[in-house]
C-alpha cells in the first residue's frame, strides 16, 4: 500500500494484526480501539496505532491520546464524510497531536479537504496515480471554513465582495 504523507509518497511501515506472517511484535501496528489497552499492554519494541471506525467517537480514546503515535479514520464508502469530523475533533477538541491517517474510499479531491482537517497522511490504493493525489494537495486554495493547517478561510468574504446586486 502507498502513504502520501504531507504531499509525498514515504513507506508504510505500519501493519495489522492480520497482515502480520507471524508474532508482530517487531513491526508497529495498528489496531481496532477494543484491542488497544491489550496490544499496548504487550511488551512490544514497536508502537500501536488505532483505527477508529465512523461510527466511534473519537473521545473514547481521550485516555490514550497522549501515547498514541497513530490514529486511522476510516472511509468505508465515498459519500461518508465522518472520518473527516473526527480527524478535526481529534485535533481541535482533543489536543491529538500524533499523525492521523485517512484509510478507505477517498478521492483525489477531498486530499485538501483531509490536510485541512487535521490529516497528515493518507492510504492510497496500489493502482492510485500519485501525480494525481500530489496535485490536488494545493488544488484548491479558497476555503469556506477554517482549516486547522493553515489561516482563516476567505471564500466567506471574498464571495460577499463579489456578490452583484441585481
Amino acid at each position: 500500500m502507498k502513504l502520501l504523507e504531507n504531499g509525498a509518497v514515504v513507506t508504510d511501515s505500519w501493519i495489522t494484526p492480520e497482515q502480520a506472517e507471524g508474532p508482530w511484535a517487531d513491526a508497529p501496528a495498528i489496531v481496532a480501539v477494543e484491542e488497544y489497552a491489550a496490544a499496548s499492554a504487550q511488551k512490544r519494541n514497536q508502537p500501536v496505532g488505532v483505527r477508529l471506525q465512523p461510527d466511534q467517537d473519537p473521545a473514547v480514546l481521550k485516555p490514550w491520546l497522549a501515547d498514541l503515535p497513530l490514529v486511522a479514520v476510516t472511509f468505508p464508502i465515498f459519500r461518508d464524510g465522518r472520518a473527516f469530523t473526527q480527524a478535526r475533533a481529534l485535533r481541535e477538541y482533543l489536543g491529538f497531536s500524533g499523525i492521523i491517517r485517512a484509510e478507505g474510499h477517498i478521492l483525489p479531491d477531498q486530499y485538501g479537504f483531509l490536510l485541512r482537517c487535521g490529516v497528515t497522511s493518507v492510504a492510497l490504493p496500489d493502482d492510485a496515480d500519485v501525480g494525481v493525489w500530489e496535485a490536488a494537495a494545493c488544488r484548491f486554495d479558497i476555503a469556506y471554513q477554517h482549516g486547522l493547517k493553515d489561516g482563516p478561510a476567505i471564500g466567506v468574504g471574498l464571495r460577499r465582495h463579489l456578490h452583484l446586486v441585481d
